[in-house]
């Protein structure tokens, strides 16, 4: 059995979306042991930092918070697909070939993963793969950019994945991790009333 740890690490100097400052997460000391008898932290993070799982609020008016997301749908076996030849978007074309089938959670593993910085031009899933993500009718799909989508018009594939009720995970780490088939366990913050959670990810090999 390996076990492979796909979140990012939670860090002040860690890639945030478009490098905007505001996101940027922020763990301050508030007692140490030159002015306390204990150690603490205090942590200040944006819903989408690092790793974490999108419900369909974020982009859906009155669309479902995060909590209403059953802990069963994100615990169970995934495919990485191994889209590191894509060089802009995902779409229709490239995933074809898989095979995909109904039901399936799948996590696109693409030069995201291979950089620490945050990438302008990342690799995402174009609205036509996520019409046909829809049509097939994934479960989950889960991708190592801080975004599933860039420079879209109306934000068409998180509206065509969230309103189809397929969760998606952003933010993975899949740089050693080989294509196939794995179990997988994304736990995110237990929150409430909100779009976002971030997230522990990992993914179970045999």
């Amino acid at each position: 059995m390996k076990l492979y740890d796909i979140s990012m690490t939670i860090r002040e100097d860690m890639q945030v979306y478009k490098n905007k400052e505001e996101k940027k997460p922020i763990l301050q000391n508030t007692s140490n042991f030159v002015t306390g008898s204990n150690y603490e932290t205090r942590i200040s993070l944006d819903a989408h930092t690092g790793t974490h799982v999108d419900a369909p609020l974020h982009m859906i008016d009155k669309g479902d918070t995060i909590e209403t997301l059953p802990l069963e749908s994100l615990v169970g076996p995934a495919r990485v697909l191994d889209m590191t030849g894509v060089e802009e978007g995902i779409g229709r074309s490239d995933l074809e070939p898989f095979a995909i089938q109904p039901g399936e959670w799948l996590l696109f593993k693409t030069r995201n993963s291979f950089s620490e910085e945050f990438d302008f031009n990342f690799v995402f899933l174009k609205e036509d793969g996520a019409a046909f993500l829809k049509e097939i009718g994934v479960k989950g799909v889960g991708t190592d950019g801080l975004g599933i989508e860039r420079a879209q018009p109306n934000y068409g594939t998180h509206r065509t994945l969230l309103g189809s009720g397929i969760i998606i995970v952003e933010g993975l780490r899949l740089k050693n991790v080989p294509a196939g088939g794995y179990f997988m366990v994304i736990a995110p913050l237990k929150l409430t009333g909100i779009e976002a959670a971030p997230a522990r990810a990992m993914l179970i090999g045999y």
